[in-house]
């Protein structure tokens, strides 16, 4: 383990300036910290203000970057009005992840910073990752994969630098909760965003809302799952996801889990 983060300073140590593409989740506020203790001025965490970030994690990234000391920029990201994009097909992440780099790269070199890094991890590359065609294409590299981390060993270091985010649960970006194929558009996501807003607001820390048309289909950790069936808080997210605009609201019995969008693109034709 401490080879490894020696080996993750090695990385960095190397590089004249670093942007950090920095959403604020586990990874990304990780690599920020370990970043800037070895870089001081010479790194830089950029954040992109877009409508697909998940209700309240800018206002959290602007504070994680306050509490580490480094200088943090802030720049809208406008995927959405890329109409391929919109229209949501299997490689979506793709486009989304080349607006965001577009950006980094763009600000890294107004910067006169060679080097755009981003929180990928190892784990991160055994699942349907378009991005990562993205970040070839842009140039930016992996340090956490680089250094052999996994999430495991990043939630380990994160607990023993005192940062707040070792525990975070899994974050993603909103237009993950739609199947592929259906349209993305601003309505849409603010109806996600405020149901999640609201599931939070009730202490569920580990779920997705995804969209189905008029069917919400709700996705918690099964360790919070016996909440659901307590009659008063089940009538409250009936009430206030109908308000929203769906008209049933359902509960996923397997959990929740990461990319579940993703489950069908791996099941093999039979």
């Amino acid at each position: 383990m401490e080879t490894k983060l020696e080996g993750l300073k090695q990385i960095l140590e190397g590089a004249d300036g670093v942007l950090v593409a920095f959403s604020g989740g586990v990874d990304s506020t990780f690599l920020l910290k370990v970043t800037h203790s070895v870089l001081g001025d010479h790194a830089v965490a950029l954040t992109a203000s877009s409508p697909t970030a998940p209700p309240g994690e800018l206002e959290e990234a602007k504070e994680l970057a306050r509490q580490i000391g480094c200088r943090h920029i802030i720049l809208d990201s406008h995927e959405l009005e890329n109409p391929v994009f919109a229209r949501n097909p299997a490689n979506r992440c793709y486009y989304c992840k080349d607006e965001l780099y577009r950006i980094c790269r763009a600000e890294a070199e107004r910067l006169g910073f060679p080097t755009v890094v981003d929180g990928t991890n190892l784990d991160d590359l055994k699942d349907h990752r378009p991005g990562h065609k993205a970040a070839k294409e842009w140039r930016i590299r992996h340090p956490l994969v680089e250094a052999q981390l996994t999430k495991a060993d990043i939630r380990q270091f994160s607990r023993e630098l005192n940062l707040p985010t070792w525990d975070k649960p899994a974050i993603a970006c909103l237009s993950s909760r739609f199947p592929y194929g259906v349209t993305i558009n601003m309505e849409r996501l603010e109806k996600i965003a405020a149901c999640e807003r609201f599931l939070r607001e009730l202490n569920f820390r580990q779920f997705r809302v995804r969209y189905h048309g008029e069917v919400a289909r709700i996705e918690v950790a099964l360790s919070e799952m016996e909440r659901l069936f307590d009659v008063a808080t089940r009538a409250a997210i009936v009430e206030r996801f109908q308000r929203v605009g769906f008209s049933f609201v359902t509960l996923d019995l397997q959990g929740y889990r990461t990319g579940s969008m993703n489950e069908p693109l791996r099941k093999k034709p039979s």
